[in-house]
Parts: C-alpha cells; sequence; structure tokens
C-alpha cells in the first residue's frame, strides 16, 4: 500500500492554546480509518490542516506528495462538520455546482442517491429536514471519486436510523482503493466498519492501530479501550 497522507510534528496554537502538539501520523491507502477522540481533542483542527483551511505553526503534511492547496484539493473530499450549501439553491443547482467544480463528481451516482432518499432535483435545499439536509451533503461528499474522504462528525447529533444511513452511504459509494477518515466520539456506532483507529488526546497521537491489533493486543473492542484510555 501507498502512503496517502503523512503529517510530521505537525504543532498548532490558538494563542496560548495548544491544540495539536507533534502530531505525526501516516495512512496508506484502501483503509476506512477513525480519528478518534473526546470534544478538545483536536480532530477538527487536524481535519482543518489536511484541507488547507488552517496553517500549522510547525511541521509539515503531505497528501499523495502534495501539501495542502489547489492539488490536494483535487484529490479530497471533504464533509465539514457543519453545514455549508446555499439554502436557498435547488438540489439540482448544487448538484450542477459539484459537477463544475470538481472533475471527479459523479453526477449520475449523485441523483441515485439522492431518489432512493426521496429528495426531488427541484427542491430547495431550506426546504428539506435538518436531517435530510445533512444526507444531501454526505451524497454529495461521497460522489467524487476521490482518493482521500474527510469526513468530520458525520453521525453525530443525528438519530440511530440516520446513522446507519449515513454508515451505509459510506460503505456503498466510496473508491475502494481510496482512504476514508472519519473524526468521531462515537466510537460503537463506527466501530464495525473501521480498519485502523488514531486516538488523540490534548492534542497528541496516544494510539495509531488497526482494529485487529487491538483485539488481539488488548482483547478488547475499539470502545472499550478508547473509554479506558479516555476514562469514560
Amino acid at each position: 500500500m501507498s502512503e496517502l497522507l503523512c503529517t510530521k510534528n505537525l504543532v498548532k496554537r490558538y494563542s496560548s492554546v495548544v491544540a495539536l502538539n507533534d502530531v505525526s501520523i501516516t495512512l496508506t491507502n484502501g483503509k476506512i480509518i477513525g480519528i478518534l477522540g473526546p470534544n478538545g481533542s483536536g480532530k477538527t483542527t487536524l481535519i482543518k490542516l489536511i484541507n488547507g483551511l488552517l496553517t500549522a505553526d510547525e511541521g509539515s503534511i503531505t497528501i499523495n506528495g502534495n501539501t495542502p492547496g489547489v492539488e490536494s484539493k483535487k484529490e479530497v473530499a471533504y464533509l465539514p462538520d457543519n453545514n455549508y450549501l446555499n439554502s436557498y439553491m435547488t438540489v439540482k443547482q448544487i448538484v450542477d455546482f459539484f459537477k463544475d467544480f470538481y472533475e471527479d463528481f459523479r453526477e449520475e451516482l449523485a441523483y441515485e442517491m439522492l431518489t432512493k432518499l426521496g429528495v426531488s432535483p427541484e427542491m430547495k435545499l431550506k426546504t428539506l429536514s435538518k436531517g435530510n439536509k445533512e444526507k444531501v451533503c454526505l451524497i454529495l461528499t461521497m460522489s467524487r471519486n476521490a482518493k482521500l474522504y474527510v469526513l468530520d462528525e458525520p453521525i453525530a447529533g443525528v438519530d440511530p436510523a440516520a446513522r446507519d444511513y449515513v454508515i451505509r452511504t459510506i460503505i456503498n459509494n466510496y473508491n475502494p482503493e481510496a482512504t476514508v477518515l472519519i473524526s468521531t466520539h462515537l466510537i460503537s456506532d463506527i466501530e464495525q466498519i473501521l480498519d485502523e483507529v488514531i486516538f488523540l488526546k490534548d492534542g497528541k497521537v496516544v494510539l495509531q492501530k488497526t482494529v485487529d491489533e487491538i483485539r488481539q493486543e488488548h482483547q478488547k473492542s475499539v470502545d472499550e479501550l478508547f473509554r479506558e484510555v479516555f476514562r469514560w
């Protein structure tokens, strides 16, 4: 497997607060990886650095050999933790925007998933329920044929049925040669699809192992080990 994402000695500060402290991780392709930690552990800061929305104070990031920027954005499909779409646009207008903006956008796949969801292309985003707005955002992200999918808290704040929908959508629609990086603190809901996990605590990586290694070495599930490490 080739190296897809590499961070070396990343440090990010907000005034006197150190959000990330000497974070070094390497991710290869073809995996679903959980970046796990409680709120305030540095997950979203790391994700924003990967997507070029923040600049590190120290250290480096490369994505398929490129630093975050124009070239890396062509290979990274990012789902932020908040709805970022214009609520006055129709679903069709939003799909057209993604099609024009991303060369790897799979329009037919997007409409197929929207049809299954029962969302008409002519509907304005503002008329959809909060849950369906979030699902539309996920559909747009997973309709890209990206090399790295970065999903920030995709199951936070949704009911169990919606969580199942999110998980099925991720599994069924990402490029299997790509890697999916999922940030969450809801371990039990997502554990069954993970190949590997990274534990972040107080801005530091305290563990990076495969799920199989955790089960063999610790005789625990990922959720059980997470609760032990973070004293939940």
